[in-house]
């Protein structure tokens, strides 16, 4: 076994608190001689640990071999800060990154009336179920209101994919004021918006994140007993699993059950012509 003499330098900073009766430049003059202040260490660094071979059979090169068993402090800043650099820009590269939808995806359309125009809000989601476009068709419309609307589709779908969250874009346009606006009609749970946009925000907001804060009439169906009901056999949850995958989350508003026929007692002839 090889033997090794350890030296070890430490750097201390520290101050002295005495606390004086009277103020005069006589008490001044005397501090340093006094001994009744109390120490308060306000830095202890440690340098580098020099190593020295105690075995005699060891070659004379190793005895003035410096070993960093401790890291220095300048070092150990350094690493910190390469780790925070990396870290942040690893967080950056991911935040910039854009999560492209499938080529084959789900999603719904609705159609509505506000005013006297209609309105077609398509959706496209990810195989997770989450929104990731929108197209928004409009008629009665002049070329222009129409470029606009589907260019701000596209901005949408684009913020949506670069992981821009839904809540976002509903907290910024919910309530905007603009002519189509008044009564909704084609929409179960929106009767009436302020704009198209209060409109499409409103119907993407209940749809895909559940905000019933935002719907005029309450929802068809109970989503709690859904929910309870969930809690079924593994045969129940595997089939509703596989509905939920193959299912568009914003056409059936997350009420899977609701909107499930069970066709496993049903018996289907099939007899061929004569």
């Amino acid at each position: 076994m090889a033997k090794y003499l350890v030296e070890t330098y430490y750097t201390c900073t520290f101050k002295v608190n005495h606390y004086l009766d009277d103020i005069n430049e006589t008490e001044l003059k005397n501090l340093e001689k006094r001994d009744d202040g109390k120490f308060e260490v306000l830095d202890v660094k440690l340098d580098n640990r020099k190593t020295k071979s105690l075995d005699p059979d060891s070659k004379k090169g190793d005895q003035n071999k410096k070993i960093d068993l401790v890291p220095t402090q300048n070092e150990n800043k350094t690493n910190s800060v390469e780790k925070i650099v990396s870290q942040s820009f690893a967080k950056s590269e991911n935040s910039g990154k854009r999560f492209s939808m499938p080529d084959r995806r789900k999603g719904y359309i609705q159609k509505a009336t506000i005013g006297d125009h209609k309105v077609y809000l398509h959706t496209g989601e990810y195989e997770d179920g989450k929104i990731g476009e929108i197209f928004i068709d409009t008629s009665k419309e002049g070329e222009l209101v129409k470029a606009l609307m589907n260019n701000f589709a596209i901005a949408v779908s684009l913020g949506l994919q670069y992981g821009v969250p839904l809540d976002e874009f509903v907290n910024a346009f919910i309530g905007t004021k603009f002519e189509p606006s008044g009564k909704v009609n084609g929409n179960d749970r929106i009767l009436s918006a302020s704009s198209i946009l209060d409109y499409i925000f409103r119907e993407l907001a209940i749809s895909y994140l559940n905000r019933e804060d935002l719907a005029h009439t309450p929802s068809i169906g109970n989503l709690d007993a859904s929910s309870a009901d969930e809690k079924g056999s593994d045969e129940q949850n595997q089939l509703l699993k596989i509905v939920k995958d193959i299912t568009s989350k914003g056409f059936v508003r997350n009420n899977y059950k609701k909107n499930l026929v069970d066709l496993s007692d049903v018996k289907i002839s099939l007899k061929g012509k004569k």
